[in-house]
């Protein structure tokens, strides 16, 4: 195929994608966007609380100290 058949057909393509416009069905798109307000509840209620990390805070509170030392000194520009 030539170029200027290839080109012809990328362009009906393209104005194909354009201007095509499916059948759209709001209220589905409605009750998708908005759902049971109680389900969604319901499954954060169920997630394990976050495990409490203070106590590796301390541990690790020194080598989070020395990593302040270790400054970049290139210079750029």
């Amino acid at each position: 195929m030539g170029r200027g058949r290839q080109k012809a057909k990328a362009t009906k393509q393209a104005r194909d994608i354009k201007y095509y416009s499916p059948n759209t069905d709001y209220s589905a798109l409605q009750r998708e966007l908005t759902g049971p307000s109680s389900r969604a509840t319901s499954r954060f209620a169920d997630d394990p609380p976050e495990p409490d990390y203070s106590a590796y805070e301390d541990k690790y509170a020194q080598d989070l100290e020395d990593d302040d030392d270790e400054v970049d000194t290139r210079r750029i520009g």
